[in-house]
């Protein structure tokens, strides 16, 4: 299953890049998150791999993440023009995904985030459930979405809106 979601961020790319990387910022504004903790390598550095506990209601899904792509590597003096790439691949129990992160310039102050996804099940019953909450993946990667995006601009912090 694949699905692309973008939103525009009234920020600079730069900026938006530095807090996008920041794990220290995950907690603020992706829903479920309960941990995220390199086994190996600097949080959110190319190659680094963390181990990732996400909540969903009763359900609890652990993981572990790989960043595969990072570029630049320097978030702080991104060249005009230069695409920013973060690519990473989730494995966990019977699922593997992949989401790849473009942040471009859409004017001097905005952002475009365009987020590609794909997953892959490896038994039937996930298969299925794959299938039948297709709109629900894409729906939640938006909300993931648009939380980064009034955590940025307006400083929300989800867990204060939700706790």
């Amino acid at each position: 299953m694949k699905y692309t979601n973008s939103i525009e961020i009234a920020l600079p790319r730069e900026q938006v890049a530095q807090l996008l990387a920041d794990p220290a910022h995950l907690p603020k504004w992706l829903r479920g998150m309960v941990l995220h903790e390199p086994v190996n390598g600097e949080h959110g550095q190319l190659g680094t791999t963390s181990r990732v506990v996400m909540q969903s209601g009763q359900r609890t899904m652990e993981g572990t993440e790989t960043i595969t792509r990072r570029e630049p590597a320097d978030l702080h003096e991104i060249p005009r023009g230069t695409v920013v790439h973060f690519d990473r691949e989730i494995a966990a129990p019977g699922m593997w995904s992949v989401v790849r992160d473009r942040l471009t310039e859409a004017g001097p102050t905005t952002t475009l985030w365009e987020e590609e996804s794909e997953y892959r099940f490896s038994n039937l019953l996930m298969r299925l459930m794959g299938l039948l909450m297709r709109g629900a993946f894409h729906k939640q990667s938006q909300q993931h979405m648009e939380d980064f995006k009034a955590f940025a601009e307006q400083g929300k912090d989800i867990r204060e809106a939700t706790s």
